[in-house]
């Protein structure tokens, strides 16, 4: 599959509008076969109490870029994509600057695909590990 790397990026950015991903302010930046990034600032509109970065909010950037992924495996006149399971392990703090959530794919098959989303800091250090598994679906016909 040939992919065009600013296609899929505005695309990305345009279905998030209006969305929790236009909340958080998640910018879709790259993208490649198998893989997709998109980045998230932290400040206290994402913080927890204690002012760290918030875990729900980690995974809502990965479960963003995994679900955003799968797009560019189905044919979305007739399919869609719905992430049924996702799991994170936090492994690192951070209080500001941006976070980067990318999605790489582990199994592409016909109705299930398994990704794994690394976030990391802008030194690229790991601040959660991740993993999504989406289904697709036929779309139902109105």
């Amino acid at each position: 599959m040939i992919l065009d790397k600013v296609k899929m990026l505005e695309y990305c950015n345009e279905f998030s509008k209006n969305t929790l991903m236009e909340t958080l302010n998640i910018e879709y930046i790259d993208a490649g076969e198998g893989f997709l990034v998109a980045k998230m600032p932290v400040n206290p509109s994402v913080h927890q109490p204690m002012g760290l970065l918030h875990g729900g909010a980690s995974v809502a950037l990965a479960e963003s870029v995994g679900s955003a992924a799968s797009h560019f495996f189905i044919n979305d006149k007739e399919q869609e994509v719905r992430g049924i399971e996702i799991s994170a392990n936090h492994l690192k703090s951070i209080r500001e600057g941006v976070v980067y959530g990318t999605a790489r794919i582990i199994h592409k098959g016909r109705t299930l695909h398994l990704w794994e989303i690394k976030v990391t800091d802008e030194a690229g250090n790991l601040i959660s590990l991740c993993k999504l598994t989406n289904m697709v679906l036929t779309k139902e016909k109105k």
